[in-house]
């Protein structure tokens, strides 16, 4: 009866509490094993290894990349790891084993880099590859780093507990990500023993070339479809609720305490992601629920992800939305009546790997809402040259989303709540499923949009 456990970045940065809430309060009938505990890297550390995922600000892979100076980069974020783990000295760190067991990590991958540094140089092979390869190392590091340290700190305070490094840093076996994981666990007891592992699993299809930073959630999936849990938990700094507390108030918003997984992938497709979505498919076809639970509110039991979930009342469970978002719109006179028009902008969104979030159609118009960050200007420019007008606008999206909203005035009363606060719709779409309304608004109403659509609609 395993249960397996992932434990985000923010929490890891607190991990007294993740001791005390997680780890020791909450074993169940004071039992401490028979969990997994899949760790991502601490706050930040993924950031400084790659990219600011929200920024953009360069951590060491871009500067590998743009061939700056990322030897120093890497030293200095060696002291970084360091003065983490000085801060974990309180909760029983051994200091110098964690320094020494970093240190060769953070060495043996600076000898890496120089290696792939020199092979680029060459001009003999394909550089993306290459840099791929890289991306694959630094990541490694971030989760290599917290699971080391969260053993070590089990073991000084008296809990059994095994490091299950899926980095396969010197392990030169030729082994796929499923392969990997199968063979760390054939033989662990985990009724004996706390294993935890590495958010990050080397494969020979590349987990970051497949999922990018949703890598760590992979992992756990995985994990948990290998060992047939009983339930995959995620801890996070925050519940799973019905609107962002840092917009509208924590007083204002409640855990959701149940939805599905249809839900949930609504969610990842505006990036407030429950769960990676490719991480949640293999949980949901084998039908084992995930529970979303606050680090910090242990006694609170969450909100629980099901297959079948549907809510007994009708109403709208969350608000969410982004205003990371560019809106385009193509408008054609002779548009109208063409069977399969839309076809030729489908094929230049899929040759610029660009998937849309929303799309609306009318007669002669066609608008769909993209992240800011995939518009490039040769998009941009092919579109101009197809067709006779082409509209790019900075906006925003506003979501209300829910297992059970298909009722008459739902969409009424969400887009009177918008009327309300002086806020225009600018383009809306709705499936026949009826689990997500989605709003285009200007960006600067935002806050106010997402404020109003709670009250209307949750409170």
């Amino acid at each position: 009866m395993l249960s397996v456990h992932k434990i985000g970045g923010t929490s890891m940065s607190k991990f007294e509490d993740v001791l005390n809430n997680i780890i020791i309060g909450q074993a169940p009938k004071g039992k401490l094993y028979n969990r997994i505990f899949v760790v991502s890297a601490y706050n930040n550390v993924t950031n400084w290894l790659l990219e600011h995922k929200k920024t953009g600000e360069p951590g060491v892979y871009d500067l590998f990349v743009k061939n700056r100076d990322y030897r120093k980069a890497l030293e200095d974020l060696l002291q970084k790891l360091i003065a983490i783990n000085q801060g974990l000295a309180g909760i029983k760190l051994d200091l110098d084993a964690a320094a020494a067991f970093i240190t060769e990590r953070i060495e043996q991958s600076m000898n890496y880099l120089v290696s792939l540094d020199e092979v680029m140089a060459s001009g003999y092979v394909n550089k993306q590859n290459i840099l791929l390869a890289a991306r694959e190392i630094l990541a490694s590091l971030g989760e290599a780093h917290s699971a080391y340290n969260s053993v070590n700190i089990l073991r000084n305070n008296g809990i059994e507990a095994t490091f299950v490094d899926l980095c396969g840093f010197h392990d030169t076996a030729y082994l796929t990500i499923d392969e990997r994981i199968h063979q760390a666990f054939s033989d662990l007891d985990c009724s004996l023993t706390i294993p935890v592992v590495t958010g990050y699993t080397k494969g020979t299809e590349g987990i970051m070339r497949e999922f990018d930073r949703g890598y760590s959630e992979v992992t756990f999936s995985k994990i948990a479809v290998k060992v047939k849990a009983v339930e995959a938990v995620i801890h996070k700094q925050y519940h799973l609720s019905s609107a962002d507390p840092a917009i509208v108030g924590i007083e204002n918003s409640r855990p959701v305490g149940a939805t599905n997984f249809n839900v949930a992938d609504q969610l990842a497709d505006i990036g407030m992601e429950a769960i990676h979505p490719k991480a949640s498919k293999p949980l949901e076809v084998n039908g084992i629920n995930i529970r979303i639970k606050n680090t910090f509110e242990p006694d609170h039991p969450g909100t629980i992800i099901s297959r079948d979930f549907s809510g007994e009342e009708s109403r709208v469970e969350i608000i969410s939305g982004t205003d990371q978002v560019t809106a385009i719109e193509v408008h054609d006179p002779f548009m109208v009546g063409q069977v399969g028009y839309d076809m030729n902008l489908m094929k230049e969104m899929q040759r610029y790997n660009i998937s849309y979030i929303l799309k609306a159609t009318n007669a002669n118009s066609i608008t769909m809402v993209i992240w800011e960050t995939d518009l490039v200007d040769g998009l941009v420019t092919k579109l101009e040259g197809l067709y006779h007008k082409v509209t790019i606008k900075k906006a925003a999206l506003v979501c209300a989303l829910g297992t059970n909203i298909a009722q008459p005035g739902a969409l009424a009363k969400a887009s009177l709540a918008l009327f309300g606060r002086n806020i225009n719709v600018e383009a809306i779409s709705q499936s026949l499923m009826q689990v997500n309304m989605q709003f285009v608004i200007r960006r600067e109403d935002y806050g106010e949009a997402i404020i109003a659509l709670n009250k209307a609609l949750c409170l």
